[in-house]
């Protein structure tokens, strides 16, 4: 039976870590993908191939056994175990003959988390599938296991978080839409339930939990459901009053600012804030910072008048 090197499939060296592994699969499953490999059966059976050496090496349990396996492989193959009845009484022990051997009692379902369908020989009678271990006539039940939870992070803009936006992720070769609502906020953790790691043995799969991260915005800061905008002003119309337009998530407004403002005050503009989530028609408010802008080259007359606002407001005192 060929030995099937799982590292030399996905690229990686045996010191590779998991994180290296994992990128290496979804490259590799991503190239091999039968949708953009249609009627190719060479693509079809690459794309097993590196599936089965994933299934083994994403899992640092079975990645154990399996490096152990490796080790001992020309000595279990010589010595006739080759058809899952292996008849020892633990993995990586002593064989009754002496020296080291491949050993392991009971159901390799159960360690290495599959039945092995759609993959090679190699995998079904030494990691579960037609091959059966036995212990004194016994044999265990396969244990039917839900898959692993799966945890991801996605970045969104403060516009997509007032909007609501769409991002396609792909997981292990399947791309997933996923769509939030107006209002999604920094640490809110959405769930896609039954894509997430396959179960063992018919059991479900897990589930994929998406956190949300709000990336920062130039213009706005974000308090709650509450927005605060810092909004430029010149003095005459921070003195006299008037009006001033603004561009928010809202839509253009016009705002009111009433005489005698200074510099730093905020108006307040009711429901114009940020939505709040799973709450239609409901939002925060927006608070207007007025920053007062001070001329920078006033001509000789403006100052002559600016002097004459001076005395006139030092006869007041």
């Amino acid at each position: 039976m060929e030995y099937k090197d799982y590292y030399k499939i996905l690229g990686v060296s045996k010191s590779a870590s998991q994180d290296e592994i994992k990128k290496a699969y979804r490259k590799l499953a991503v190239k091999y993908h039968p949708d953009k490999n249609a009627g190719n059966r060479e693509s079809e059976e690459k794309f097993k191939e590196i599936g089965e050496a994933y299934e083994v090496l994403r899992d640092p349990e079975k990645r154990k056994r399996y490096d152990q396996l490796g080790a001992n492989w020309n000595q279990y193959q010589n010595a006739g175990y080759g058809s899952g009845d292996f008849g020892f009484s633990s993995f990586g022990g002593t064989s009754p003959g002496g020296g080291s051997a491949f050993y392991y009692e009971g159901d390799l379902d159960d360690i290495f988390g599959s039945s092995g369908e759609g993959f090679s020989d190699f995998f079904k009678s030494f990691f579960g599938g037609t091959g059966r271990a036995k212990r004194s006539g016994f044999s265990k039940k396969q244990k039917v296991t839900k898959g692993n939870d799966l945890h991801t992070e996605m970045e969104i803009t403060l516009a997509e978080a007032y909007s609501g936006t769409t991002r396609i992720l792909n997981v292990d070769g399947e791309k997933l839409r996923v769509k939030t609502k107006p209002g999604a906020y920094t640490g809110q953790e959405l769930r896609i339930r039954g894509k997430g790691g396959h179960g063992l043995n018919g059991g479900q799969r897990g589930d994929i939990y998406i956190k949300i991260k709000v990336l920062p915005d130039a213009r706005y800061i974000v308090n709650g459901n509450d927005l605060i905008l810092k909004t430029d002003i010149d003095l005459y119309t921070a003195v006299l009053g008037g009006n001033v337009e603004i561009d928010t998530f809202a839509g253009r407004l016009n705002v009111k600012v009433p005489a005698g403002s200074q510099n730093g005050s905020k108006l307040r503009l009711r429901g114009k804030g940020m939505p709040v989530y799973g709450k239609p028609g409901l939002a925060g408010d927006l608070f207007v910072q007025l920053n007062v802008v001070i001329p920078r080259n006033p001509g000789p007359e403006e100052l002559n008048l600016f002097k004459k606002l001076r005395e006139l407001n030092k006869t007041k005192v």
